[in-house]
């Protein structure tokens, strides 16, 4: 006890990080507890073909029970690992009989199925409803102080402020900043994945079915196809053509099935009210009608800032006698929520714990799918995360020796608490608390400029948020064979600088402005249901380079 007494903050932070990962993958049977049947040849004796259409062969499997109830029970193609669609399980005897559908073009495809055991069950049930709850209430904690902190501190900081000039030099130079820096890891987002090339697909048939699709869905919406090439006209293609065409009639109506389908219906309805706005709509977006409606809603970040910023500067206006309580109270507000800062803070390590383990758990039923998650996935994972290690550990470094004395070690080590609660929350706005206190407790910044700063960095400046933009619009790019011009790729530095400032308040905003993104330089919005599986874990790796972003500045 005395050991774990001793050990700074940051440590405490990285130990329950670890802790509750080993305890997400025994949840999901990483270690073992996953009941498996035998593998299934479609056709076979024990899986009969039942009737077929264009698109579907139903099949009916015959295996023995497993220890799980049959609502549990869960299908998969084994070499892929792809879920299939199970109708429906009936009991007879001994043994058990699956209705499930299967494309016609994996047809060929060996079929499992598998069930968590009753034990890894209850462990994973028990995570999801005495762990994981804690986690939440650590976000709502984070957030409740979020909002009414960024406002007194504000405040508190403007009053503080001898000489008013000095809020518009702070301002111009910490939006200045944020920009230069957002606009830099565009383009480092841009070199890397240019360099790597981690869509390309070395399989031609992928390439071509790939480049199909996209022909497809641009000849469907009326866009025009940016790189002049038009395989739909080929004559060497067509027999192919027709046959991708089913494949993808296929995929359609099983993506129709799914919940991505659903999160991606939800993102568009966003998308389309973002792109209805006008150029200027974030400036408008940012004047509240009504400050305890701004108060209330997390979303309104910039309201809350503009409101402190004008309340502040009004304070500085009336006579001082008069605006001397209003500052006194301003002040104790401040320092009273910075207070509750520093006691959640006390059971930081514990809520990060319940955090990790509910989060990784939820991402995959069980750990075989959290792996093809990341395999799946994992060049296009490894050229973000490089990118935004070079942001962290190349860039903001430069930035330090170049402005200030400070040894980067040592600022990295003072600002580490607030690096792994990013990764554990994923949000900057909540973490932004903790932010402010490891700026002025740890870095030794002054109130007055980290109470402004930082808020504002919390809402607009997204480096990380905009390095993942890039690299995923060219990795989609090169997953569909399509060749972006030079042109293209500028648009998208402008496109993505841009956006990261008017996406503060957008629900799920990152998302939304890969959309857009997306569609300003010719491609399919949807194609972002490509990278959904892996979007959590990159979430926590690019919040990290967010917050450091903002500490920096």
């Amino acid at each position: 006890m005395k050991f774990w007494k001793k050990l700074e903050l940051h440590w405490k932070i990285i130990i329950a990080l670890g802790l509750g990962i080993i305890w997400s993958f025994i949840a999901t049977g990483f270690f073992g507890g996953i009941e498996k049947t035998e593998e299934f040849e479609l056709g076979s004796d024990k899986a009969k073909i039942i009737q077929s259409d264009s698109v579907f062969t139903q099949v009916v499997f015959r295996f023995s029970k497993i220890g799980a109830e049959k609502e549990k029970i869960k299908g998969r193609l084994t070499g892929t690992g792809e879920k299939i669609i199970i109708e429906k399980i009936e009991e007879e005897e001994s043994e058990l009989l699956a209705y499930a559908l299967i494309p016609n073009d994996k047809i060929e495809s060996k079929v499992q199925f598998y069930a968590k055991s009753s034990s890894l069950v209850s462990l994973s049930e028990f995570t999801s409803d005495w762990v994981a709850p804690w986690g939440d209430i650590f976000i709502r904690l984070l957030k409740l102080i979020a909002i009414p902190l960024v406002l007194f501190s504000i405040i508190s900081g403007i009053v503080g402020l001898t000489d008013t000039s000095k809020l518009g030099r702070l301002g111009g130079k910490t939006i200045g900043l944020y920009v230069a820096t957002t606009f830099t890891s565009v383009i480092v987002g841009l070199l890397l994945v240019n360099l790597f090339a981690p869509g390309f697909q070395s399989d031609e048939e992928t390439r071509l079915k790939n480049r199909v699709k996209y022909e497809l869905w641009a000849k469907e919406s009326g866009t025009e196809i940016k790189d002049g090439k038009n395989v739909l006209e080929d004559p060497q293609y067509q027999n192919d053509i027709a046959k991708i065409s089913r494949t993808l009639k296929a995929e359609e109506e099983i993506a129709a099935k799914s919940d991505d389908q659903k999160k991606l219906d939800k993102l568009k309805e966003n998308t389309k009210s973002t792109k209805d706005n006008g150029p200027l709509q974030f400036m408008v977006d940012m004047v509240p009608t009504n400050i305890v409606m701004a108060l209330g809603d997390g979303k309104l970040m910039l309201q809350v800032i503009f409101f402190a910023i004008f309340f502040g500067i009004a304070l500085l206006f009336i006579d001082k006698k008069r605006g001397q309580p209003v500052i006194d109270l301003m002040n104790g507000l401040s320092d009273a929520f910075v207070k509750m800062v520093e006691l959640v803070m006390k059971a930081a390590p514990f809520f990060v714990f319940c955090l990790m383990a509910g989060v990784m758990s939820k991402m995959a039923d069980t750990s075989t799918e959290l792996l093809s998650i990341f395999q799946l996935l994992a060049k296009y994972s490894m050229v973000v995360i490089l990118g935004l290690i070079l942001m962290a550990f190349v860039l903001y470094p430069t930035l330090i020796r170049m402005i200030t004395k400070i040894k980067y070690t040592d600022f990295f080590r003072k600002i580490a608490p607030a690096q792994f609660l990013a990764f554990s929350t994923s949000s900057s706005a909540a973490t932004l608390p903790v932010t402010i206190e490891c700026v002025e407790e740890n870095v030794g910044v002054s109130r007055n400029v980290s109470s402004f700063v930082l808020p504002i960095g919390a809402t607009i400046n997204m480096d990380g948020t905009s390095l993942y933009q890039a690299v995923a619009v060219i990795f989609l790019a090169q997953f569909h064979d399509v060749d972006l011009s030079f042109a293209d790729q500028i648009t998208i530095v402008l496109t993505a600088t841009l956006a990261s400032i008017g996406a503060a308040a957008v629900p799920s905003a990152g998302l939304v402005m890969l959309m857009i993104v997306l569609e300003s330089v010719g491609l399919n919005p949807a194609w972002i249901v490509i990278i959904f599986p892996i979007d959590r874990l990159l979430d926590m790796c690019r919040t990290v380079v967010n917050v450091t972003g903002d500490a920096t500045v």
